[in-house]
C-alpha cells in the first residue's frame, strides 16, 4: 500500500482529487459568502466584486502561500501569473466565444486600467529578483485601498435587482462558509503536493508546472463561475468575476505570500510577466471601442493560449 502511495500513478490520482477539493470548497465558500452577504442586505455589486471574485480565488491563495512557506516560490508566482494568463485568454475566451459580453463603462474606465497597472506593477516590484516584505506591504496596502473603492462604489449604486431572495438559513451558510475553506485550504497541500513530485519524476521545472497544472486546476471556480454566468446572460459576472479575481491574486495572494516570507522572482517569469500584461491590454483594447467583448476576440484569445502553452512546454 505504501509503494502505490508512493508511485507516479498516486499522485496523478492525489492531483485530481486536490482540484476537486479546490473547486468544491470554493463553490460552497462562494455560497456560503454570498448567501451571507444577501442576507444582511449588502448589494449584489459588492458581492460580484469582493465576495465572488474572493472567493473563486482561494484556491489561488491558499496554493501560492502554501508553497511560499513550503519555499516553492517557482509555484507560488507561477500559479498567480498563470492564473491571471488563463483567467483571461481561456476562461473571458471560451466565455465570449459562447456569448458576446457587454462590459459596464465604469469597468473600461476604471478596473480595467487598474489591472493593468497593478500587472505592470508586479512585474516592477519583482525586477531585483524578490517580492520581499515591503513589496507584500505596498501589493496589501493597495489590496485595502482598492476593497475600500469597491464598498464606497457599492454604497454609491442602487441595487439593480428588486425580486426577493429566497430565505436561507444562516447557520447553513456559516457551515458553507467554513467548510468551503477548510476543504480549499486542506486541497491546496494535496495539490501543491502532488505537482511536486509528478514534476520531479517528468524533469518539469515548478515554473512549468505553476503556470500550467496548478494554474488550471485553481482556475476552475472561476471557469465554472464565468462560463455559467456567460451561458446565463449574467455578463457582469463573468466579467466582474475575471477583473477581481487578477486583481485579489496580486494584491492580496502575492502581496500576503510575500508578507510571510521572501518570494524569489525568477528571470524566467519575464516573459510571462509581459504576456499577463499584454493579456491585460489586450482585453481592454478589445472592449474599448464597442463596451464588448466579441466572439471573434473570444475566439483569438483562446488561440493565443494555446500558443502560449506549446510555447512554454
Amino acid at each position: 500500500m505504501e509503494v502505490f502511495f508512493n508511485s507516479i500513478y498516486a499522485q496523478f490520482v492525489l492531483l485530481v482529487l486536490g482540484f476537486a477539493m479546490l473547486s468544491y470548497g470554493a463553490d460552497w465558500f462562494v455560497e456560503g459568502a454570498a448567501g451571507i452577504a444577501k442576507k444582511f442586505g449588502i448589494s449584489q455589486l459588492i458581492v460580484g466584486l469582493t465576495i465572488v471574485a474572493m472567493g473563486t480565488s482561494a484556491p489561488e491563495a491558499a496554493v501560492s502561500i502554501s508553497a511560499a512557506s513550503k519555499g516553492v516560490a517557482d509555484i507560488t508566482i507561477g500559479n498567480v501569473v498563470g492564473s491571471n494568463i488563463m483567467n483571461i485568454l481561456v476562461i473571458l475566451g471560451l466565455a465570449a466565444a459562447i456569448l458576446p459580453l457587454p462590459v459596464q463603462i465604469s469597468t473600461v474606465k476604471y478596473e480595467m486600467p487598474f489591472m493593468i497597472c497593478v500587472s505592470i506593477l508586479l512585474f516592477v516590484l519583482g525586477k531585483d529578483g524578490y517580492i520581499n516584505f515591503t513589496d507584500g506591504c505596498i501589493l496589501a496596502a493597495i489590496f485595502v485601498g482598492y476593497m475600500l473603492y469597491c464598498i464606497i462604489k457599492a454604497l454609491k449604486e442602487k441595487q439593480a435587482d428588486e425580486e426577493q431572495e429566497e430565505e436561507q438559513n444562516l447557520l447553513k451558510l456559516i457551515v458553507f462558509l467554513i467548510v468551503g475553506m477548510a476543504v480549499v485550504v486542506y486541497g491546496s497541500d494535496i495539490t501543491v503536493a502532488a505537482a511536486e513530485k509528478i514534476a520531479k519524476f517528468f524533469g518539469m521545472s515548478d515554473r512549468v508546472v505553476g503556470l500550467t497544472v496548478v494554474a488550471l486546476g485553481t482556475s476552475l471556480p472561476e471557469l465554472f463561475t464565468s462560463v455559467t454566468a456567460a451561458r446565463k446572460g449574467d455578463v457582469d459576472i463573468a466579467i466582474g468575476n475575471i477583473v477581481g479575481s487578477n486583481l485579489f491574486n496580486i494584491l492580496f495572494v502575492v502581496g500576503l505570500s510575500a508578507i510571510v516570507i521572501d518570494v524569489p522572482f525568477a528571470k524566467e517569469f519575464t516573459f510571462d510577466s509581459y504576456l499577463t500584461i499584454a493579456s491585460a491590454i489586450i482585453l481592454w483594447l478589445c472592449v474599448l471601442p464597442t463596451k464588448k467583448l466579441e466572439r471573434l476576440a473570444g475566439l483569438g484569445m483562446l488561440a493565443a493560449y494555446c500558443a502560449y502553452v506549446w510555447y512554454i512546454i
